[in-house]
């Protein structure tokens, strides 16, 4: 392959780029509402000249080059979070901004980005030729990721019956190159009370004191989770906190927690489940716990319904999918550092419940996700639209 050339394509699709980039920002798109943000992508990946663009019936927008058996597909979620509290914002995260090196807004790295890079990395692979005879490359923008990791996978390769020889996801990696990530798993306390007339308290039974003891338990049980060398810790957050009470003088008769837990490698959700039915206070107070299940509505109305379970993955250093995008940023950038992500992505359901291959590059930063002032940089589309429209040929080799 001629890198230069590459290189050189890549830099002169920036402006193409950063309008498409610009075009989503300016569109709402939270999960579950990204209508406008996959008609925008649809008409995108036709005016380049993909092969074949379709919306599946959850919404996700498929686009295809080349005509082989072996599918080699590139990943972006092209929904975003909320903006948040707007007094945080220095600028209209939906207007964004642009200089020479920065574009701003919400889901500039998390992960418009992402989509942008991929739509022209395979532009430039069809311009150039790198598209092996016997490979397809899909480029896939999904949907409901910041709602559900991995559930638009779990829809592709159940529903749409699409199966890739493996997945670069495209998620910020601060110019690095991630092969796994800790999974994670959404999970729900509940304790029961009675209530009573607050100037009475001591005729009822106060839920919200018996969750203080399962909180503080809770809390310690951090600090004794399982250790993996390669993706570090297990953790676990208390998220949110509910009560029922019959007016705000009385006794509450029912508190409950969601609990945000990361599994490093090792962990499952039923030994991380177990870990909460064994402490003192959920034992003392017959707490139920249990796993919270997903059942929301995508743009299109369809309703996938899943468990809230995110499994761990790894892929080796010396799995071709990985040797091949170290190599093709070697040639084109340099010497990649490669490393793990701390959140979570559709990895979760791609290779960890189906055990297809996952390889991570992507524009932008990890620590602009879900943060006022979002931004990322040209020169990340710039590097990652290169770095992508290499690899099919050296996966190939």
């Amino acid at each position: 392959m001629d890198y230069a050339k590459i290189n050189e394509a890549a830099k002169a699709y920036l402006p193409q780029m950063t309008k498409f980039l610009r075009d989503l920002i300016a569109i709402p798109g939270e999960s579950c509402g990204e209508e406008g943000v996959i008609k925008r992508i649809e008409a995108e990946m036709k005016e380049v000249g993909f092969d074949k663009v379709v919306i599946d019936p959850m919404g996700n927008v498929m686009g295809y080059m080349g005509k082989g058996e072996k599918i080699i597909a590139f990943d972006a979620h092209i929904d975003t979070v909320g903006i948040g509290e707007i007094i945080n914002w220095t600028f209209d995260p939906y207007e964004g901004y642009e200089t020479d090196e920065e574009i701003g807004g919400r889901g500039a790295s998390d992960q418009l980005g992402g989509i942008v890079s991929s739509v022209y990395g395979a532009k430039i692979m069809k311009d150039l030729g790198l598209i092996p005879d016997d490979v397809t490359v899909l480029v896939t923008g999904t949907v409901q990721e910041e709602d559900c990791d991995g559930l638009c996978w779990q829809y592709i390769i159940n529903e749409d019956k699409v199966k890739p020889e493996f997945v670069v996801i495209t998620e910020p990696t601060d110019n690095k190159i991630y092969r796994g990530h800790r999974g994670r798993m959404e999970i729900r306390v509940q304790v029961e009370g009675i209530s009573c007339h607050g100037s009475a308290p001591e005729r009822g039974d106060n839920a919200i004191y018996k969750m203080s003891e399962i909180i503080q338990e809770v809390r310690d049980l951090n600090d004794k989770l399982h250790y993996d060398e390669f993706l570090g810790k297990g953790t676990l957050a208390v998220s949110q906190i509910f009560f029922n009470s019959p007016s705000r003088c009385a006794v509450a008769d029912m508190c409950a927690i969601s609990i945000d837990r990361r599994l490093t490698d090792g962990e499952t959700y039923l030994t991380a489940l177990d870990e909460i039915k064994a402490l003192p206070s959920v034992k003392k107070y017959n707490a139920e716990v249990t796993m919270y299940d997903y059942a929301r509505p995508s743009w299109k109305g369809l309703t996938y319904p899943t468990e809230a379970f995110f499994p761990t993955w790894v892929i080796p250093e010396d799995h071709p999918a990985c040797k091949a995008l170290v190599a093709s940023h070697k040639a084109l950038i340099g010497e990649p550092v490669v490393d793990k992500w701390t959140f979570s992505t559709n990895g979760v359901s791609i290779m960890g419940r189906y055990g297809i291959p996952c390889i991570g590059f992507g524009p932008g930063r990890e620590a602009q996700a879900h943060a006022p002032n979002e931004r990322t940089w040209k020169q990340d589309l710039i590097n990652c639209a290169a770095v992508y429209a290499a690899v099919p040929m050296l996966y190939n080799k």
